[in-house]
This record gives C-alpha cells, structure tokens and sequence, in this order.
C-alpha cells in the first residue's frame, strides 16, 4: 500500500490511429473506430519513480492505470541467476519470479504473475462499483482475482473448465462474495470464455476485458520494470511461456515506456515467447507469416490441450491478430516463438529446482526449456542479457507450508450452454 495515494494520470489511445481520449472508468476499446485494435495506457509521468518494497505491485504505480491501492500485494522479484546461467553457460541471465519465494522476497500467495494482473485490474476499479465482475480463465488467473477479490470484498464471478478445478486451492477460505461457476468436463478456456461471454450480456455483470483492459497488460508489464529496475538496462532476449500472448505484449509496451523514458537504452527484447506442444496455434500462425489465426478444429484444440502439461498455455483465441496485439509486438520487436514437448519441460523444472532451489510451474518450465534449447541452437550468446520471465513458482513450497482450501463450483453448465440457463442460474447466486 502507498500512503496518501492519488489516483495514476493518464489518457487512453488507439494503437492503430492514434486517437487519444479519457478514461471513462472502464474503456476497453477506442471509441467510434471499428477496425479491431487494443488501446494503451499513456502516462502524465514519462520517467518512472519506482516506490518502497512494502508497496508490493503499487511500487510501479506511476505506469498503472489505477484510482486505489488494494491490500495484500507483492511485485516480482528480479536477481541475478548463478545456479542456471553456469549450468546454461550464460554471464547475463536475470531471472524475474513471481510466484513464493520469500528467501528472495516473492511473497505471491497464489504463487502466480497473475497477481500482477488481478491488483491492478481490481485498483482501476472504483470503490463503489456495484455490479459483478466476470474473470474467464484456465486457472491461475481465476485463483489471482479470486484472492484478491475475497481479500478487499469485490464482487467477482468466475468463469473455468470443470477440468482445471485443481487449480482453484487457496491458503485461506474464500468470501462469499467470489462465485465459481464451470463448463463440464471435456472442456477447455475457449469453453469457459463462451460462458463468461453470455454472463456479460445481463445486466449486473461486467467483463474484465482480458488483453483488451489497459491495467491487465500494464500490471503484466511490473515483470520488466522490475528486470530493468534491478539490471539498470533494457535486456536484450526476453522468454516467456505464453497461452494468450497477453504477457508479451505487456513487455513490449513496458519497453517502449522504458525507451521513452531515456535512462535504460534504446533496444527492444527480441520476444522469445513459447508454446507446449502439441497445442501450438500461435507458434503455427507466426511460422506462416500470418497475422490472423490458422483454422483449429473445435475438436483437435481440445484433444491437444488434454495432452499438454501445462493447461494454462491453452488459449485458442489469443490476442494475436488485433492491431497492437502479439502479431504486431513480435514484428516490432524481433522473436520468435518457440516450442517445447512435456518431457523437456518436465527435465527443465527439474533443472531449475536443482541449480536455483525452487519448483517452478509448467508454463515456467516451457519458458525454460526453450531457453535451454535456444543456447543449443545458438539462438542466444553466452554474454547476451537475458530475462527468463518465471510466470509462477514456489507452489510445492507454498503448499507444504500451508493448510490448502478449494474453491467449489456453485453451478456446472453443459459445455456450450444457453443465455436462458446461465441466466437463471446467475439470478440465484447473486
């Protein structure tokens, strides 16, 4: 929390024609333009002031477009690495975690970088917003907005698949203000996503906007300005295990205020962004040049995504083709995107407990992998500067320091249900 907090200031603007315009409380696109384009966050404040420590995520509120500070935050963590980098063969390699890990000052009880989404999402909101916000996700986003809702009493609805039920655990009950509700198993995001899409359509319930809402990707982007915070330079090679891309994105907006700001260089991180194989649509989209998404049969998406590991990796409609999305982000930047199988993640989890001293998740793992195969390839140089982005780690950790509660689901829908049923069944839990 920051002491005597005023409220960010900014303007709002359209990537694709420029256009600048106010904040209405809860824009999430540019007003009287049709063509599909994200809009960004432009800051009063071009050179940042990075606060204290203990104001956790809000020691970056200069660049989040925020009202109010939430309690119970933590920002990600960035140190040198000596473990990985000598097994690696690497001189430049800064991890950023965010996840538990409190010898190093991660302190994130859901043990995600979704957090960073969740506090600063729920601190554009105003204090007296009276209707239901609806968050989709594929777990680890839901288990960030329900902590952080439960914890400053903000009305939320979740939507999940039945199958990623595992990851909704918590270290403390959750208020009665967050409800779950999921799609049957045989599911998947894509599911969830259709269901919390009709949730919108009544008339207390309001959408988070996901890559579309300028305080999720600006909450994202914390993971570079604490890297360049702690390097004092923009890196050169940035990896990430990605589902939506949204993260990337957020990086690459994070590094063109960074440029703005004058005192970090003037590179942009070359994207090295990364997929589980075999769910790879935004691997196979780039690899053909192409900036709108290839067809995915309904079908085979889900068949891949039951077969990876790491299930967060599993969006079939990302933010990749719209104006300022991933398309463009990677053709700005450099990069590419990478790929890993479930056995190599696995080794590479492994690997980095053994040489840092934590577990990671398996996005983490994917993120690592390719990095471990880049080296191989020789995509990156032993004196390149390097930020492995670590979405998530410390659970087990986390786990066995901790009594473990799961959030159960008030209602299961059929996997494609209709506005008449979600209706009636929302009418009853609010």
């Amino acid at each position: 929390m920051i002491k005597d907090f005023k409220a960010t200031k900014y303007i709002l603007q359209s990537v694709y024609t420029g256009k600048q315009f106010n904040d209405e409380g809860w824009t999430l696109d540019a007003p009287n333009e049709t063509k599909p384009t994200l809009i960004r966050a432009i800051y009063n404040k071009k050179q940042i002031e990075v606060k204290e420590v203990s104001a956790g995520i809000y020691r970056f509120a200069d660049w989040l477009p925020i009202h109010r500070t939430l309690k119970g935050s933590s920002a990600p963590v960035t140190y040198k690495s000596e473990g990985l980098a000598k097994h690696l063969g690497l001189n430049n390699l800064y991890i950023t975690f965010s996840g538990y890990w409190p010898e190093k000052g991660a302190k994130f009880p859901t043990c995600s970088f979704k957090e960073t989404e969740a506090y600063s999402v729920c601190g554009r909101l105003s204090a007296n917003e009276k209707k239901v916000l609806v968050v989709a996700s594929a777990g680890n986003t839901a288990r960030a907005f329900a902590h952080v809702c439960s914890d400053n009493n903000i009305p939320l609805l979740l939507c999940v698949p039945e199958d990623n039920l595992n990851a909704l655990w918590f270290n403390k009950p959750i208020n009665d203000c967050v409800k779950l509700v999921v799609t049957k198993s045989g599911s998947d995001y894509f599911d969830a996503i259709h269901l919390s899409n009709l949730a919108c359509q009544l008339d207390n319930f309001f959408a988070e906007g996901g890559a579309k809402n300028v305080a999720r990707r600006d909450g994202m982007g914390t993971t570079v300005l604490s890297a360049v915070n702690e390097i004092g330079k923009i890196p050169d090679y940035y990896f990430q295990a990605i589902g939506s891309g949204t993260g990337a994105i957020a990086a690459w907006e994070s590094n063109l205020r960074l440029i703005d700001d004058g005192r970090f260089g003037r590179n942009k991180m070359k994207l090295m962004v990364s997929q589980n194989k075999p769910f790879v649509p935004i691997h196979d989209a780039w690899k053909a040049d192409s900036r709108e998404m290839l067809h995915l049969d309904d079908n085979l998406a889900r068949t891949q995504v039951e077969e990876i590991i790491a299930k967060v990796l599993s969006n079939r409609k990302p933010p990749y083709p719209i104006i300022g999305g991933l398309y463009d982000a990677m053709k700005d930047a450099g990069g590419d995107v990478l790929l890993a199988n479930n056995d190599e993640l696995q080794k590479a989890s492994k690997i980095f407990e053994e040489t840092e001293g934590n577990d990671i998740h398996p996005a983490s793992a994917v993120a690592t992998a390719t990095l471990i195969d880049a080296i191989k390839n020789g995509l990156v140089q032993k004196d390149d500067l390097i930020m492995l982005n670590i979405t998530g780690g410390g659970e087990n950790k986390f786990k066995r320091e901790n009594e473990i509660f799961y959030l159960k689901p008030k209602h299961v829908f059929e996997i494609t249900p209709d506005l008449e049923t979600v209706k009636e069944v929302l009418d009853q839990l609010f």
